[in-house]
């Protein structure tokens, strides 16, 4: 004994003895089920393109896409946002491709629907800046600037033939003020009640984009920050959940996920709905560059970037390792 006698009296290395004491005592646990893939279908081609920032992760064919989504079931991830990649020469200045019955999306949509039908929640990219010849999430007025009221138009038609095409939840990305109400209330006109609203509440100007253009054969031309928040500005997600749920979001999200953990705490402790976090491509390619020149352990950062995640309050996150992650919590259990 000591001369202090039992000091330390507390010792709370006593809880950190063994893995099995650990596994006990932890206060959050990723499961596969808080895990969302999203996956890339490119119109046209007839094998998977790989994504030079993204290693592993491919834009996808019909045919590859739907054995994605049976390997997600199968691994046990909750669900699959989709993202369409028209041809170059089906994008115009409307973004057309996009609510076209038959386009690559609303395409992909299907497969997945009669490949995996109920057993993955089917997401998909609300949004017209794969589609449009300049990039940007909405349609430009005559000045070059993206008209939030048109636009709203075009997402309306948009959540309309996503609908159609099977979707479980929908996912207005955009950032364009009013675009929740429309879109619920276009969802509604419909006859599609029971279509979900993942709301993109929270969605940063960010630098961690950049892999994602590639993903997607972006035609931006110049930048989103007139549409996307400030990543200065943190009060301002809060005014932006509110009128998400005003407008009858079923579930939000912050995005990205890492270099925003403050924001995502905030809304988690705000809201009574489903919080939704999205670790963007950059937050991916950085840790898998870093692990290729072996300056970190890749599976243990990954595993911790997403427990930081789970801890700052989401109940679901989209990943591109969903699938991956997904396996090894299963094999660990």
């Amino acid at each position: 004994m000591s001369a202090y006698g039992s000091f330390p009296g507390s010792r709370p290395r006593r809880l950190r003895t063994t893995p099995a004491m650990r596994r006990m005592v932890a206060e959050n646990r990723l499961h596969p089920s808080d895990l969302i893939l999203p996956a890339f279908v490119r119109e046209g081609i007839s094998e998977p393109l790989a994504i030079s920032a993204m290693p592993g992760v491919v834009q996808h064919t019909r045919d590859t896409l739907r054995k994605a989504a049976v390997e997600a079931v199968e691994a046990g991830v909750a669900g699959i946002m989709l993202f369409g990649v028209p041809a170059d020469e089906n994008k115009d200045a409307l973004g057309t491709a996009g609510t076209e019955p038959d386009g690559i999306l609303q395409v992909a949509i299907r497969d997945v629907k009669a490949e995996v039908g109920d057993d993955l929640v089917i997401m998909s990219d609300l949004c017209l800046d794969e589609y449009t010849d300049h990039g940007h999430c909405g349609v430009l007025d005559e000045h070059g600037r993206v008209d939030n009221d048109a636009t709203l138009e075009r997402y309306a038609e948009m959540a309309q033939v996503q609908a159609d095409a099977g979707v479980h939840v929908v996912g207005p990305s955009g950032m364009m003020d009013g675009q929740v109400g429309v879109i619920r209330d276009a969802l509604d006109e419909t006859g599609h009640e029971d279509v979900s609203i993942l709301a993109y509440t929270a969605k940063y100007s960010s630098a961690f984009y950049g892999p994602f253009r590639e993903a997607v054969a972006s035609s931006l031309q110049g930048d989103r920050k007139t549409y996307q928040q400030d990543p200065a500005n943190a009060r301002e997600s809060l005014r932006e959940l509110a009128l998400d749920l005003e407008e009858g979001a079923d579930m939000v999200m912050v995005k990205p996920a890492g270099p925003y953990l403050d924001i995502l705490y905030r809304v988690a402790q705000a809201v009574d709905v489903p919080v939704a976090a999205y670790q963007i491509s950059g937050e991916f390619a950085m840790i898998e560059a870093a692990a290729e020149k072996g300056w970190i352990e890749r599976d243990r950062a990954i595993l911790e970037t997403l427990l930081g995640i789970k801890r700052a309050g989401a109940d679901t996150i989209l990943t591109y390792w969903a699938t991956e992650v997904a396996g090894w919590l299963r094999e660990a259990r």
